[in-house]
């Protein structure tokens, strides 16, 4: 059997598009109902077996046009899985056509594949039958235009290059190289690795990157080695330049050799260098510079506060919004003074991002990953598994094995605060109140997992006050679509929610947050320009190390563990 379940994880992991039955469900992208274009278009016949076949596509619009007086619109959709793109052609009958065509604007359309007239480029083509969404762009303020796009201008733009051909070649690069690394994120079409660790903002405890401290001790050791210039030094250098102005005056009112008048000027021109140097320096004063009473960071190393990442998930949306499936894997930070087994100062997280996801897809692509997970260390890792059941956790096996193999209950938050206040009820005791609108603590949750269900649960819809700015608000108004994965052994695994794709909902989030709207125009922009409903989630990769072997403290699952009074090596 695990022989059998070995070959099957390395006949999935290889598995290519080409192989895959040409049937319309079976092109479907997972954890989404619409059809990747890769699928469609790299095919060897470019897509024209397809032809007949009835189904959706998403994506960004790269250039658009009207024809035959406004009739119908041809638009060239890309949604990130291969660098070409969808001839995708409207009628005007279906839907207005002035906000489809602009270059960025996001549409998902269900339609008919049709071989193309004889003789043109196109393979296959889209004739729309129906228009689901349209994320509309302003052509005056859009800053890509269609026009061939230097590097350079690109980075002033880093949040929407990756909707250009070089980032999406760049980006199937990356596919090929890792693809087969992440084998439990082969459904994901790239992987991007190399976001930022340094960020302006985020949210809770953060540390803070600054060069502010090192040259201000710096300055300290100067000036007390090189004391700055008192008032008489100056007043000396401004005499000096006055003496020296005055003698090329002469020397030109008497009409003296052009050499010696030269000669003079030079002098002149050290002088006032010199005074310069003189003045610049005494405005030297010891410790953080301040203006206006607070900290000036326009002289700090990127001119501006700046951070190590709590997560990569901000970052990220640039690219899902861009190349559709996406994730991240790497190392984030957490300043909170917290000593308990579950927390660390520095670790890491997989971060999926899905565009045309909503919260149940978000909640069927986690459950998928961690049973993949479990079931990915039982066919391959069952030495070392067994190994660690008889060091550490006798019921660790067994554990994998549970959850590789069961459904994960699903309660909403309301459900799952109405099931431990029947627990207190019951006589129950928790250290932390039950009460609506709490963030439910470790206790309650392996509560639920390990008492009440026995199994992983996914709690949903939260209190939108305990929640992040950037969660889809319900119809409610009183909760978000976000959700958690608890398992037993650790809590909380997973969180994740769909994010807001409303521009005007998010941007009074952040207001009514508290946080300034600047940080975040960068984020918003995603929303002005060929939004999308998206969703996706943070897997802490220790905790999932902590689950699988049973190992108690979370140092112990870390080559090189940093929490508050450590960080050796």
């Amino acid at each position: 059997m695990a022989a059998d379940s070995i070959t099957l994880t390395t006949q999935l992991a290889a598995t290519t598009l080409n192989d895959v039955a040409s049937s319309s469900e079976a092109l479907k992208a997972e954890f989404s109902d619409r059809v990747p274009i890769r699928s469609i278009i790299s095919r060897p016949d470019g897509g024209a077996g397809l032809a007949g076949q009835q189904l959706r596509v998403g994506g960004w619009v790269k250039t658009g046009r009207k024809a035959d007086k406004d009739a119908f619109a041809f638009l060239e959709l890309n949604d990130g899985s291969c660098p070409g793109n969808l001839q995708v052609i409207v009628d005007a009958a279906v839907a207005d056509l002035s906000p489809l065509v602009p270059t960025g604007t996001c549409v998902a359309v269900d339609g008919v594949l049709k071989l193309p007239p004889a003789g043109t480029r196109q393979k296959v083509e889209l004739r729309v039958e129906k228009v689901v969404h349209v994320g509309p762009v302003d052509p005056a303020k859009y800053p890509l235009p269609k026009t061939r796009l230097t590097l350079e201008f690109l980075r002033d733009c880093v949040h929407l290059r990756s909707r250009t051909n070089t980032l999406l070649e760049s980006a199937m690069l990356l596919r090929m190289q890792h693809i087969h690394s992440f084998k439990s994120m082969a459904s994901f079409m790239f992987t991007l690795q190399l976001l930022p660790l340094v960020t302006v903002r985020g949210a809770g405890e953060m540390f803070q990157v600054t060069t502010l401290i090192n040259e201000a001790d710096k300055l300290e050791k100067e000036l007390i080695k090189n004391p700055p210039p008192s008032a008489a030094d100056i007043e000396a250098a401004q005499l000096l330049v006055k003496e020296k102005g005055e003698a090329v005056a002469q020397l030109k009112s008497a009409k003296a050799r052009k050499e010696d008048i030269n000669a003079s000027v030079a002098e002149l021109k050290i002088s006032k260098e010199n005074l310069a140097k003189l003045e610049e320096r005494s405005k030297l004063k010891p410790g953080i510079p301040k203006k206006d009473g607070k900290i000036d960071y326009t002289q700090d190393f990127f001119a501006r506060q700046a951070f190590l990442t709590v997560s990569g998930q901000l970052q990220v949306e640039s690219y899902a919004c861009a190349l559709s499936s996406v994730y991240t894997f790497g190392p984030t930070f957490r300043a909170e003074n917290s000593h308990t087994s579950r927390h660390l100062a520095e670790f890491w997280m997989v971060e999926p991002e899905i565009a045309f996801a909503e919260l149940k897809d978000d909640m069927n692509c986690a459950e998928a990953y961690v049973r993949f997970l479990c079931q990915w260390l039982l066919d391959n890792c069952l030495d070392d598994m067994e190994f660690m059941a008889d060091k550490f956790d006798k019921t660790c096996i067994d554990r994998l094995r549970m959850v590789s193999s069961t459904p994960f209950e699903r309660i909403s938050y309301t459900e799952a605060v109405e099931l431990l206040e029947e627990a207190v009820k019951s006589g129950r005791k928790f250290e932390n109140q039950v009460e609506w609108g709490i963030d439910l603590a470790s206790e309650h949750e392996r509560y639920l997992t390990e008492v009440k269900f026995k199994k992983p649960v996914i709690v949903y819809n939260y209190p939108k006050d305990i929640k992040a700015f950037y969660m889809k608000v319900n119809e409610d108004c009183k909760t978000v679509a976000a959700m958690d994965v608890l398992v037993p052994k650790v809590g909380e695994l997973i969180g994740g929610s769909q994010r807001e794709e409303r521009y005007e909902v998010i941007q009074q989030r952040i207001q009514e947050m508290g946080l300034p709207l600047e940080p975040y125009e960068w984020y918003l922009d995603l929303r002005r320009y060929g939004t999308v409903k998206h969703s996706g989630f943070g897997l802490g990769f220790e905790r999932m190390l902590l689950f699988a072997t049973g190992i108690e403290n979370i140092r112990d699952v870390i080559p090189f563990p940093r929490y508050p009074g450590r960080a050796d090596l």
